[in-house]
C-alpha cells in the first residue's frame, strides 16, 4: 500500500524564474514589454512546437513570450491558442535536483507530468493546471543559463519621458497576480510545496490576498473570494476554473504615459498592498495579449531602486 500524501512535502530551493505569455506571434506584445515597458532581450529562438523569447525587466524578472513553431512536431502551443486564445500559459520554478522535486511533488500528492532528463542543459517536468490550482507549473533544473542575440526587428526604441529628457527606465516586474478558487489550496502548492514565503496578506471588498516570495526578483499575490457569492468578482474571473493567472504588477516611472493605460479601477488591480494607490494604473488583458498589467508609478529619484528585490 502506498503512504498517503503529505502536505508538509516540500521542494528545497525552488525559485519563480519567469512567467510564460503565450501568442501567436512575438510582435503582438514586443511594442508593450520593449518600447513602452523597457524590457531588455534576454534569450531565444526557434524550437519544436514553439519559440521562446525571454525579455528581462529592471530587477532581472522575465516574461517568455511563447509563439507557435514547428507545429507538425509539436502542436501543444498551437491547439493551447485555438481553446483559449493568446494569455498566461505558464509559470517556471528552478529547483536544484529536478529528480528530488519530482519525489517531493509525489509526496505531496501531484504525480507531474511532461518528465524529460534528455537535455543535461534543460532538464523538467510540469504540474497539470488541474492539480496545481488552475495553472500549469514547470519545474526545470538548468546546469548554464541561456543568452542570445536579439532578433533584427526587436525594438530597441524606448518610451520617452514626457519633459523629452530622455527614455523612461525600464520597468520592475514584481508580481504575478494568480486569482483562485481554493485560497488555503493555493497557499498549500506556492507557500508549501513550492516554498514561498509570505511577505504581506490583507482583505478588500470582499477578497482576501496573499503575496508569496522566493529568493528571486519575482513573486506571486494569490486572490480568493472571502465569502461564497456566486456572482463575486473572483467566480466571474474564472468561469468555473480554478484559477487563473490575471496580471502582472510592475512599477515604472510615468506610468499614466503608457499608451492604453487607464487608472487602476478593477476590483483585482486596484487591491490593498505595496504602492498601491494613487499614481497606479491598468492595462487590461484585452490591450495586452490576454493578459492584464497592472502600473505602479515611482518618481524618478527612486528609479535606482527598481532593480531591487521584491517586496
Amino acid at each position: 500500500m502506498s503512504n498517503p500524501p503529505s502536505v508538509d512535502a516540500r521542494i528545497e530551493g525552488a525559485v519563480l524564474d519567469h512567467v510564460a505569455h503565450a501568442v501567436h506571434r512575438w510582435p503582438d506584445v514586443w511594442h508593450r514589454y520593449a518600447t513602452d515597458l523597457g524590457a531588455e532581450w534576454n534569450s531565444g529562438g526557434p524550437g519544436p512546437g514553439f519559440a521562446p523569447a525571454q525579455l528581462r525587466f529592471a530587477n532581472g524578472a522575465r516574461v517568455e513570450v511563447l509563439m507557435p513553431h514547428d507545429v507538425g512536431v509539436n502542436d501543444f502551443l498551437a491547439r493551447f491558442l485555438s481553446t483559449s486564445g493568446p494569455g498566461p500559459h505558464h509559470l517556471t520554478f528552478k529547483v536544484p535536483d529536478l529528480q528530488a522535486a519530482i519525489g517531493s511533488a509525489r509526496a505531496f500528492g501531484i504525480d507531474p507530468i511532461g518528465i524529460s532528463f534528455d537535455d543535461p542543459e534543460w532538464m523538467e517536468c510540469f504540474l497539470h493546471p488541474k492539480l496545481a490550482t488552475g495553472v500549469v507549473v514547470q519545474l526545470a533544473q538548468q546546469r548554464t543559463g541561456w543568452k542570445s542575440d536579439p532578433p533584427a526587428d526587436y525594438p530597441i526604441g524606448r518610451r520617452r519621458r514626457a519633459d523629452g529628457s530622455g527614455p523612461v527606465p525600464p520597468a520592475a516586474l514584481r508580481q504575478v497576480c494568480h486569482v483562485v478558487a481554493d485560497l488555503d489550496a493555493a497557499l498549500t502548492l506556492f507557500g508549501g510545496l513550492l516554498g514561498g514565503r509570505v511577505t504581506g496578506e490583507g482583505t478588500s471588498d470582499g477578497l482576501r490576498w496573499v503575496d508569496l516570495a522566493w529568493s528571486g526578483p519575482l513573486g506571486v499575490r494569490l486572490v480568493a473570494s472571502v465569502g461564497a457569492d456566486p456572482d463575486g468578482p473572483v467566480p466571474r474571473a474564472l468561469a468555473g476554473l480554478p484559477g487563473r493567472v490575471h496580471h502582472l504588477r510592475m512599477e515604472v516611472e510615468e506610468s499614466e504615459g503608457v499608451p492604453g493605460a487607464v487608472p487602476a479601477t478593477s476590483v483585482f488591480a486596484s487591491l490593498g498592498g505595496p504602492g498601491v494607490g494613487a499614481g497606479t494604473y491598468e492595462i487590461p488583458g484585452a490591450d495586452n495579449a490576454g493578459l492584464g498589467v497592472v502600473l505602479q508609478s515611482v518618481p524618478r529619484s527612486h528609479g535606482a531602486a527598481l532593480g531591487g528585490p521584491v517586496a
